[in-house]
């Protein structure tokens, strides 16, 4: 099995419902996510997928929340935006969308999300 990780960041804000404390108040993060695919088999050139094809997959996603209040973008609208829930998110729409580019040959393995540097969380499945 062949993985392959890049990072990209974005800055947002949000706030977490049903959570006492200082971050049930709007506050902002730059946030770092991690993506991680994996492939039993390399493409035609030797890769798993080319680095900028997987900051493609990766740039539909940060596009729609980078510079947002992260609350008021679906499924946030409904559920609390922590990294948690970021991580699936990523996580779900990566996968989503890797599958139209590799025809299914290239999974994600998992997803990492930075609140900060020394805070993060890891989805996988």
């Amino acid at each position: 099995m062949f993985e392959v990780t890049v990072e990209d960041t974005f800055a947002a804000g949000h706030y977490l419902r049903n959570y006492k404390g200082k971050c049930e108040n709007p506050h902002g993060h730059n946030y770092k996510v991690q993506v991680t695919l994996q492939a039993a088999t390399l493409d035609h050139a030797g890769l798993l997928l080319d680095f900028k094809d997987l900051k493609q997959v990766m740039k539909h996603v940060i596009d729609r929340l980078d510079h947002q209040m992260i609350n008021e973008v679906p499924p946030f609208t409904e559920i609390n935006p922590s990294a948690e829930n970021l991580a699936q998110y990523f996580y779900q729409e990566s996968k989503a969308k890797l599958h139209e580019v590799t025809a299914g040959r290239v999974s994600v393995s998992k997803v990492t999300m930075y609140e900060t540097d020394t805070t993060a969380a890891t989805y996988w499945e």
